[in-house]
């Protein structure tokens, strides 16, 4: 008798814990609103140009221009700055071996506004030469609510 009551005891008390649990309905997640914080895939152009590689009479032409910034639904953003650097290309005589050689001096500045200043402009228009390489990089824009992102740099190969 004293077996059948430690069992039942042992039993009792073994399922127990499976009675106290109570099963409650797993709580649903609340549908996330979906917001695009980020701005769609952006496209830096220069006048209407891509990073390419244009006439010398193209680029002297868009000197003046400034950058724009569309994103995929071709809506523009404000540039709001961006840092420019000029590969200058000069061909050279080596004293030492007697052979031509290119060679390469880099200037640039950084703008606050969303084209070249006229000071820079008109000095590109005295030294461009084919073969020379103008880089805009660090484009940043403004996009809604107050937000600031970096765009795709360019690169514009003068031939």
């Amino acid at each position: 008798m004293h077996k059948h009551l430690l069992l039942s005891f042992f039993l009792t008390t073994a399922t127990s814990p499976v009675w106290s649990q109570t099963h409650k309905k797993p709580a649903t997640a609340a549908p996330a609103t979906v917001t695009n914080k980020r701005p769609l895939k952006l496209r830096s152009t220069w006048g209407i140009y891509l990073s390419d590689t244009l006439p010398k009479t193209e680029v002297m032409k868009l000197l003046d221009s400034a950058l724009v910034v569309r994103d995929e639904k071709n809506i523009k953003y404000p540039v709001l700055s961006f840092a420019f650097t000029y590969e200058k290309h000069e061909p050279y005589l080596n004293d030492t071996t007697g052979q031509p050689g290119i060679y390469k001096d880099f200037t640039g500045d950084n703008f606050k506004t969303a084209s070249l200043s006229p000071l820079w402009s008109k000095g590109l228009k005295e030294t461009l030469q084919t073969g020379d390489i103008l880089y805009f990089d660090e484009i940043i824009i403004k996009y809604a609510e107050g937000k600031l992102y970096k765009a795709p740099s360019l690169k514009i190969n003068v031939k």
